[in-house]
């Protein structure tokens, strides 16, 4: 089979992205509104953008069901108060990572509806998920607008690891991260690894 995107709908090319870039990492991104109110929303659009100064990314898509035609809050976040922490998703809290990612209203605390703690971060006003191990707390560099989606560049300026995660030299124990991965409609947990070629 053969596609050209222009002629599939939004839909369709979608399916065919998202089915095809996997695994991919999960962003749990917490934010903060300028009224103060705290924000959690996972996006699988994310990679590392830069090495040197280090800096992340993430496309955040429209609103979506009832939201639809809107921007997201962690968009309308970020442009407004231009920090934001990514928070690492090890497999054993994926259902909190699910209920975060429900079509809540834009008052509603994502920590409290999916029984988290939020933890103080050092250098953004944005709390991290405490349970989390891993977080980067990040400062807005660009916002880049990409058809329908919105890039949002963040320098990380600084980075929370758990002692029990990491294993010196500046290595993170992915076997004990059990980092989750989305796949099209579902997901997928690293916890085999190997080198090649075997």
């Amino acid at each position: 089979m053969e596609f050209n995107p222009s002629d599939l709908g939004e839909k369709e090319v979608y399916k065919l992205l998202t089915g095809s870039v996997v695994p991919r990492p999960i962003a749990w991104v917490s934010t903060v509104s300028q009224e103060g109110g705290q924000n959690l929303a996972p996006f699988s659009f994310f990679t590392v953008a830069s090495r040197n100064p280090p800096m992340l990314c993430i496309s955040i898509g429209p609103g979506v069901g009832d939201r639809e035609g809107t921007e997201k809050d962690t968009l309308v976040n970020i442009r407004a108060t231009k920090e934001f922490v990514i928070n690492v998703v090890p497999a054993p809290l994926g259902n909190q990572m699910q209920k975060s990612a429900e079509n809540f209203p834009s008052n509603a605390d994502e920590f409290e509806a999916a029984g988290l703690s939020a933890a103080e971060s050092h250098l953004v006003a944005p709390k991290r998920v405490k349970e989390a191990p891993i977080h980067m707390e990040c400062k807005l560099e660009q916002i880049i607008k990409l058809g329908s989606d919105h890039l949002i560049i963040g320098r990380m300026v600084h980075y929370h690891i758990d002692d029990e995660y990491y294993l010196g030299n500046y290595k993170v124990n992915l076997e004990k991260l059990q980092p989750l991965g989305r796949l099209a409609g579902n997901y997928s947990e690293s916890s085999e690894f190997f080198k090649l070629p075997r």
